[in-house]
């Protein structure tokens, strides 16, 4: 198993690990990591590994190998040098990316506040995101709503976690706002992203610690996706 310290720390820039396992295409198994494997709608992480000779492998990629969520396979740029299994290594994750996304990712829980609406899915980008909704009709104040999601964001609630187990998350399944989305079970215990008094739900992917950095939201175009799906795009004002 991987340790997914981005889970604890999400502001981790660096870190210490150890090679696990080379995989036979030539993916890196670390001990730990703090670069995240897309899933979940948010796209991975990129970085570097450093050796412990100092050489320096671009990460392109981060995955979870076949569905197998307790592992995560780094994916360096092609023509790379191999490393060696126990070897001592830095991991540096590429910030600034990472940090739109995480403004993003929070931002979106919040527009689930919004509109109360069943999620039926979603994806997180650097500078726009969206959620698809079981909603019949489009809201007629979609400005109220806008304002609203900014007032959430200025209120400056803090973004906290919790863990529960397998058994608690499936005894309260009032939890999970999204339809098609599972929530990353299977490890014996589930994280909950809270959000102030605003929002609790399940969720493995990486936030801020405060509404406040997210910073200036605008709705973008809402679209038909069927008889009672709409789209919904969020904006960085």
């Amino acid at each position: 198993m991987t340790d997914f310290v981005y889970r604890d720390n999400s502001y981790l820039k660096t870190l210490a690990a150890r090679v696990t396992e080379i995989t036979p295409d030539g993916g890196i198994v670390l001990d730990r990591t703090i670069l995240y494997a897309a899933s979940g709608g948010q796209p991975n992480d990129t970085g570097r590994i450093i050796s412990s000779e100092g050489g320096v492998r671009p990460i392109v990629n981060v995955v979870h190998p076949e569905g197998d969520k307790a592992r995560i396979v780094h994916v360096p740029a092609q023509g790379a040098p191999s490393l060696t299994l126990g070897e001592a290594v830095t991991l540096e994750l590429d910030w600034d990316r990472r940090y739109r996304l995480m403004r993003m990712h929070t931002a979106l829980h919040l527009l689930s506040v919004v509109f109360a609406f069943p999620v039926t899915g979603g994806s997180i980008g650097e500078d726009k995101g969206r959620l698809d909704f079981d909603m019949p009709d489009v809201p007629a104040d979609l400005a109220a709503l806008e304002a609203e999601l900014n007032a959430m964001v200025v209120a400056a609630h803090p973004v906290t976690h919790e863990w529960i187990s397998d058994a608690e998350m499936a005894a309260n399944p009032g939890l999970i706002k999204t339809m098609k989305v599972k929530p990353p079970m299977g490890q014996g215990r589930v994280r909950l992203v809270r959000i102030g008094d605003v929002d609790l739900q399940p969720c493995g992917g990486t936030h801020v610690a405060n509404t406040s950095e997210i910073g200036p939201l605008k709705l973008g175009k809402i679209e038909k996706k069927g008889a009672q799906n709409r789209r919904v795009a969020l904006l960085f004002a």
